[in-house]
């Protein structure tokens, strides 16, 4: 009975060091292809807030990192084009109906928006997620906007007295993202100098 537990154990010990090792090895040849894939990933996101007319630098590897007003960690992707700062942009963060909304920021050197896209959503097929670009082009409209225009007190929507359409039953959802870009604009504007530092 001993002889027959201890071989059982010797081959389950045997299967599952040869599987740590699979995954260790599989690991190691995987990581350099997933870091890649990663950085095209958020090079594509930046390329439709960035024109790539304004850089000729890589805004991954000259970003810089901050802390945004709650405390966190926020990646500042910076755009250069002969060694000054010409855009930036982050990840801003609202509440839509289905939960949270990440949007991707990019600003020109004046607080000017030169896009917004939305990165990850739950909001609702048909109704919430008109904000996506390929859904409708309701997302297009902040493009060259600034903290000033419209005048602070209409970075709302309309239902609420502001400048911004809602989508006809979501409300919620265009309200989380106007939301979030005038508090990305507020960051920008209390963060700039820190931005546009080059050393």
């Amino acid at each position: 009975m001993k002889n027959g537990s201890l071989k059982h154990a010797t081959i389950l010990g045997v299967f599952c060091l040869g599987f740590g090792l699979v995954l260790a090895v599989t690991d190691r040849l995987t990581v350099g292809a997933i870091k890649e894939r990663a950085m095209e990933d958020r090079l594509a996101s930046l390329a439709q807030v960035i024109p790539a007319a304004i850089h000729d630098n890589n805004p991954v590897t000259d970003a810089i990192a901050m802390k945004d007003g709650q405390g966190e960690e926020l990646t500042i992707y910076r755009a250069m084009k002969a060694g000054r700062v010409t855009g930036v942009a982050y990840e801003v963060h609202g509440i839509g109906y289905g939960g949270p909304i990440k949007l991707m920021l990019g600003l020109d050197p004046e607080g000017h928006i030169l896009g917004v896209r939305v990165t990850a959503h739950k909001e609702t097929p048909g109704l919430g997620d008109k904000v996506e670009e390929k859904k409708s082009g309701w997302i297009l409209k902040f493009t060259g906007l600034f903290l000033g225009n419209p005048p602070a007190d209409q970075w709302k929507v309309k239902k609420d007295g502001g400048y911004f359409d809602q989508f006809s039953g979501a409300t919620i959802t265009p309200r989380g993202v106007v939301g979030a870009v005038r508090g990305g604009l507020e960051f920008f504007a209390a963060n700039k100098a820190k931005m546009m530092e080059v050393k």
